[in-house]
């Protein structure tokens, strides 16, 4: 069933606009809104939803679109890819275990009446069912409980076990796994721990997920919920395994479900990213004509649209460009350093807005990864134009715009500390070139004999009381100079020797 799910799944981000209003109308949902919108809402639908008569739907739609494809996967993903979301229906080597001990009590492996179903994870695929998604059934009021059940491994399974390749020392890619979610049979359930959870496997207890710390203050570590890989401690035998969940009994109620998985990696999922999820460049060009088209009802019109070419997970130049086909924006992220920060620390969160992003709903942007090749490494911000072209955005081009919005003039620099010829250097004061004074008149006269080039002396200290004696007295100004009755040196305003000097 599962693989039918994600056949339904590619069928519907194949559609185009009518199709999928033409889905939704069919099974009474509202058809209105942007394109992403109704991908996101068909998806859920599909997931929620799921029933033959959907099913049948889902496929005339595809097939009237695609008439000469037998069906989407075989169409769009070549042979030999894995996919990521194999069956989570019951294997025939399950079903005839014999009997299991859950909470110590002997009964056969069944199908619970209240069918739970776990969400596909993109870096596990599921091979076989060793125990179906079973309740936890709290034995007393005690708080902590404990729960056992019991399966074998066929030697088909153990030789799969045994002959895997190792991801990294001591880590198969072929392992078994055991998972733990909500006891609920509405939608899909992703893993989720009881309080005080530890896993024992054959009286060895083995590891499971601690809790990240938080950086903020105020928020507590946030628990990783993911599948516990138990193989290490398995007999690679027909004996028995054991395993006992201790949990905490706090009124939530939990299943727990056993599976014979295959690993990816962040390089796997990469790789079929690149199969069989690029969105061509011709269909980049219309989505951006798209949101450029003009809006009648707006009154800003949109001329351009701009693009970091910065990766706004590791701010770094962008090497595969990646999107989420539900976001609103172009802005795209690296799809190889999202994989990787993934699989060490599952959110599967858009880093542009936060929002959901699904494996299944990630596409590689193939214009702006011809923009990447053409650009040089300097140029980090491009601009989508209503046409679909593009144009890059330099540094100098900004410093002209911001030049332009300032409107600054640019003045030379005046060097007014060079000493001139006379030896005088510029006075220490607040006088300008002009030869203007802030505090008193200036009086001008030829120079004497000291004074070469004949420059203009100006006395900056001397009010105008003073000038008017010092013109009295010009025929006298030997004598005064030579008398030894004459009175002292006038200091300045500033209380400095009185100086002469150019005026400029």
């Amino acid at each position: 069933m599962a693989a039918e799910l994600v056949e339904a799944m590619n069928m519907v981000k194949s559609f185009r606009v009518s199709d999928l209003q033409t889905l939704l109308a069919s099974m009474g949902r509202s058809k209105s809104g942007l394109k992403q919108d109704l991908v996101g809402r068909a998806l859920r639908l599909v997931q929620t939803e799921y029933s033959p008569e959907l099913l049948k739907n889902v496929r005339q739609l595809y097939e009237s679109r695609f008439p000469k494809t037998s069906g989407w996967l075989a169409a769009r993903r070549p042979e030999g890819v894995p996919v990521a979301y194999s069956s989570l229906s019951s294997s025939p080597t399950a079903t005839s275990q014999g009997a299991d001990y859950l909470n110590g009590i002997s009964k056969q492996i069944t199908t619970p009446a209240a069918e739970v179903k776990l969400v596909p994870l993109p870096f596990y695929q599921t091979l076989e069912t060793l125990l179906q998604p079973t309740e936890l059934i709290a034995q007393n009021n005690e708080k902590l409980q404990d729960s056992q059940c019991i399966f074998e491994l066929t030697p088909n399974q153990a030789d799969q076990i045994r002959n895997a390749t190792e991801l990294r020392p001591g880590i198969r890619s072929i392992q078994v796994v055991l998972r733990i979610c909500y006891t609920d049979s509405i939608g899909v359930q992703e893993d989720q721990y009881p309080p005080n959870i530890a896993v024992k496997v054959n009286q060895s207890y083995c590891h499971v997920p601690g809790y990240y710390p938080s950086n903020k203050p105020g928020v507590e570590p946030r628990r990783p919920c993911r599948p516990v890989n138990i193989t290490p401690w398995l007999h690679l035998s027909s004996v028995t395994n054991r395993v006992t969940v201790t949990w905490g009994n706090f009124g939530k109620r939990y299943s727990v479900a056993v599976y014979l998985v295959r690993v990816f990696t962040a390089a796997d999922l990469f790789s079929q990213l690149k199969l069989c999820s690029v969105e061509s460049a011709e269909r980049c060009r219309e989505r951006i004509q798209d949101k450029l088209r003009f809006d009648p009802e707006s009154e800003i019109a949109t001329t351009g649209l701009r693009v970091s070419l910065i990766c706004p997970l590791v701010k770094m130049r962008l090497g595969v460009p990646c999107r989420v086909l539900t976001c609103a924006h172009l802005q795209c992220f690296d799809a190889v350093f999202f994989l990787q920060m993934n699989e060490k620390k599952p959110t599967w969160t858009c880093p542009v807005c936060d929002k959901p992003a699904p494996f299944e709903l990630l596409t590689i942007d193939g214009l702006l990864a011809e923009i990447l090749k053409e650009t040089s490494e300097d140029i980090e911000e491009i601009e989508y134009l209503t046409d679909g072209s593009w144009q890059p955005i330099s540094d100098e081009k900004e410093r002209d715009r911001e030049r332009e919005r300032s409107n600054t003039p640019d003045y030379p620099v005046v060097d007014i500390c060079i000493p001139e010829a006379n030896g005088h250097s510029p006075a220490h004061s607040s006088t300008s070139l002009t030869g203007k004074s802030g505090s008193g008149s200036v009086a001008g006269g030829t120079g004497g004999p000291g004074a070469p080039g004949g420059g203009a002396v100006v006395d900056l200290t001397l009010d105008s009381s003073s000038e008017e004696e010092g013109a009295g007295a010009g025929g006298d100004s030997e004598d005064t100079e030579d008398s030894a009755d004459s009175p002292a040196p006038k200091r300045g305003r500033y209380n400095y020797d009185k100086d002469l000097v150019t005026a400029y």
